[in-house]
């Protein structure tokens, strides 16, 4: 690929933006020569401004979200992409969220330019698990890990029950909740199914791939390693 458009689709500019910063010179090998719009250049060996280009089409990344942010690119208020470099938003293809978290939940969120891999991610196939962990309004009642795990719990205006989900009770009103399915706000609407309230919900695990210390907001590449484990976990565990 020319690298005009290698880089106008990393989100740099239009193609006419880019072509004023090549005749600006600003675009160069990482030797210092001078690059022009139809080379052909390895993507690790181009700079702009000196800095490395962002990363290539294909990439992964995660997120530890905070409170506040959507998964939308066109909600008014605070989205995910504010987190991120402003060039992602303009990126060819577009950088989505890996299924979403909503607006009041925390934790591991995933984003990728990568069709093909979000679909596989997503994938009722895969049975990736999900963990999340949940501070309830009210005490547990007793009932709710036998509940989740019967494969029987219907959620409000749905039509099929939900598969067994794995519960763990950390406290009076603490809960580790393991999902493999991703229905539209299940975790917190199957705690509502059993007449409670989550009050904060953070997900600290997705497949075999843990949020860790990454701080809250901040974001990172993965490798071809972090992608392994992302699907090393089998479907069955914490089902």
């Amino acid at each position: 690929m020319k690298l005009l458009k290698l880089i106008a689709n990393l989100g740099y500019g239009s193609r006419k933006e880019v072509l004023a910063i090549f005749r600006d010179g600003r675009i160069t090998d990482v030797d210092g020569e001078v690059l022009y719009s139809d080379d052909k250049v390895e993507h690790s060996r181009v700079r702009i401004d000196g800095e490395p280009l962002d990363p290539p089409p294909g990439m992964l990344l995660m997120m530890h979200k905070p409170t506040g942010y959507t998964c939308s690119t066109s909600d008014p208020g605070q989205v995910v992409y504010d987190l991120l470099p402003p060039r992602f938003r303009q990126r060819s293809p577009v950088v989505a969220t890996v299924g979403r978290l909503d607006r009041d939940t925390t934790g591991l969120l995933l984003m990728t330019d990568d069709g093909k891999l979000l679909h596989k991610i997503v994938s009722p196939k895969s049975k990736l698990p999900k963990v999340y962990e949940a501070t309830l309004a009210r005490d547990l009642r007793g009932d709710e890990v036998k509940v989740f795990a019967s494969g029987k719990l219907m959620l409000e205006s749905e039509r099929e029950p939900l598969a067994p989900a794995h519960l763990e009770v950390l406290g009076p009103r603490q809960a580790r909740l393991t999902l493999t399915e991703g229905r539209y706000h299940q975790a917190r609407r199957m705690f509502a199914a059993v007449g409670n309230h989550v009050e904060t919900l953070h997900r600290s695990r997705v497949g075999g791939l843990e949020l860790g210390a990454l701080p809250m907001g901040q974001w990172r590449l993965l490798d071809a390693t972090d992608l392994e484990r992302l699907f090393a976990v089998p479907a069955r565990q914490g089902a």
